[in-house]
C-alpha cells in the first residue's frame, strides 16, 4: 500500500514539475503474465490462505514470485531507469532468501506501526530468530498514529525511488532531466 501511495504522489510531483503523465498510455509492458503470477503468488501465500500450506510450502512460493518478478523487470529492461526500483527488489530478495523465505523485520518497528509481533500463518515480514542481512530487512517504521503505518526496508525505498525515477524517465519530465541522466548508466565505451 505504502509503494501505491508512493507512486501517486511521485505522479503528482512529476505532473507538477512539466512531466508528461500522458507518456504512460505509449508504455509497452512485455512479461505482464510474469508480473501478475508474482503478486497473485504473494496474495495466496500472505492474505488468501496464510494458513493453507506448510511453512516451507509458503516460503518456496514467496520465493517463487520473485523468481517471475525477475522475468518482467527482464524483459522490461528497456524502461527508463528500471534498474534502480529492480535494485530494491534483489536486495529484498536477498534479506528473504538468507532468512528461508521471510523478510525480517524489527520488532521495535513492527511496535512502532502498531502491527503484530507474533503472527500465524505465513506474513512476508516478521521477526526472525537470529536474522541474517537484518539491516536490509524492514527495519523502518510508518508510526501507526499516521495513515498507511507500516514497516518497510532500504529495498522498499529503493524500489519506489526507481519507480518515481522511471516515472519521471516516461513522461519526459525536463525539470528532473538531469536525474535521469545520472541515473543511466552508460555501458557504452568511448570511441575515439
Amino acid at each position: 500500500m505504502i509503494i501505491f501511495a508512493g507512486l501517486a504522489f511521485a505522479a503528482v510531483v512529476v505532473a507538477a514539475l512539466g512531466g508528461q503523465l500522458g507518456n504512460l498510455g505509449s508504455v509497452q509492458l512485455r512479461g505482464k503474465a510474469a508480473i501478475i503470477g508474482a503478486l497473485g503468488l504473494q496474495l495466496l501465500v500472505v492474505t488468501v490462505a496464510p494458513l493453507a500450506f506448510p511453512h516451507a510450502v509458503d516460503t518456496t512460493i514467496h520465493l517463487a514470485s520473485y523468481g517471475l518478478a525477475i522475468v518482467f523487470v527482464y524483459a522490461n529492461r528497456h524502461l527508463p531507469n528500471l534498474w534502480v526500483g529492480a535494485t530494491g527488489g534483489a536486495v529484498n530478495l536477498a534479506a528473504i532468501a538468507a532468512n528461508g523465505g521471510e523478510m525480517p523485520a524489527s520488532r521495535t518497528a513492527l511496535l512502532a506501526a502498531g502491527k503484530p509481533v507474533v503472527h500465524e500463518g505465513f506474513v512476508n515480514s516478521a521477526p526472525v530468530s537470529h536474522a541474517r542481512l537484518a539491516f536490509l530487512g524492514d527495519i523502518f517504521s510508518i508510526p501507526r498514529s499516521l495513515p498507511l503505518a507500516n514497516v518497510f526496508s532500504i529495498g522498499d525505498v529503493l524500489l519506489l525511488i526507481g519507480a518515481a525515477a522511471m516515472l519521471a524517465g516516461i513522461c519526459g519530465c525536463p525539470r528532473i532531466a538531469a536525474l535521469d541522466r545520472i541515473l543511466r548508466p552508460n555501458f557504452h565505451s568511448p570511441t575515439h
